[in-house]
């Protein structure tokens, strides 16, 4: 049985509605992260895409600026208002952008339709981030690549456990599971892992 049924997870209107109220500020508000090297891994785990290219749970378009205008670019998300962002990000950088209103657990590409699929701190929201990963494993062609930033819990014991303490007011409020182990959760959807790099006290990681 997936572990997945012991994480916490939050009825998919209620997390679209959260971030639909987001979508206005949530550049601003994530812009801290760039203290902690997010950045950073995020320019090298995208250095070098190319070709189809599938993003899961866009948001606002933050990895729009790495995608060359030469790739065909296709993006996915559950809340109308982050796309509504995302849409004038791709405007501005000149991105040839196909737009899907869509789960990340029920993809509506065929088997095998992608070089590329690319989802960023995103499976601490997935109501099943399981089967979100095998969904973007069944649309990677085989020869393509997955590549996941994500962050979990903290390899430092104080800070691990200040995670673990307010998990569950984290959860309530951003919809965010801020104390997974996002590499579990990747092995458990039979990913290959085959390379990782971390930052922040080994919170986040860039994983392909």
């Amino acid at each position: 049985m997936s572990s997945n049924n012991k994480r916490p997870t939050m009825p998919k209107d209620v997390l679209q509605h959260k971030y639909d109220n987001f979508a206005p500020t949530y550049d601003k508000s994530q812009r801290i992260l760039d203290y902690f090297g997010v950045m950073k891994l995020r320019r090298g785990l995208l250095r070098d895409v190319s070709g189809e290219i599938l993003e899961v749970a866009c948001g606002t378009g933050t990895n729009f600026p790495f995608f060359s205008t030469a790739s065909r670019v296709t993006v996915i998300d559950i809340s109308p208002g982050m796309m509504d962002v995302a849409r004038q990000q791709a405007q501005k950088l000149q991105l040839q952008v196909e737009f899907h209103l869509m789960e990340a657990e029920k993809l509506d590409f065929p088997d095998n339709s992608f070089d590329t699929v690319v989802s960023t701190l995103t499976t601490c929201t997935f109501t099943d981030s399981i089967a979100a990963l095998q969904e973007m494993k069944r649309v990677c062609r085989p020869d393509g690549r997955i590549l996941l930033l994500e962050h979990g819990s903290s390899k430092l014991r104080i800070v691990r456990y200040v995670q673990d303490r307010f998990a569950d007011w984290h959860f309530r409020n951003a919809g965010c599971r801020w104390n997974q182990e996002p590499r579990d959760i990747m092995k458990e959807a039979g990913l290959n892992i085959t390379s990782v790099k971390s930052a922040f006290l080994g919170i986040f990681h860039a994983v392909e």
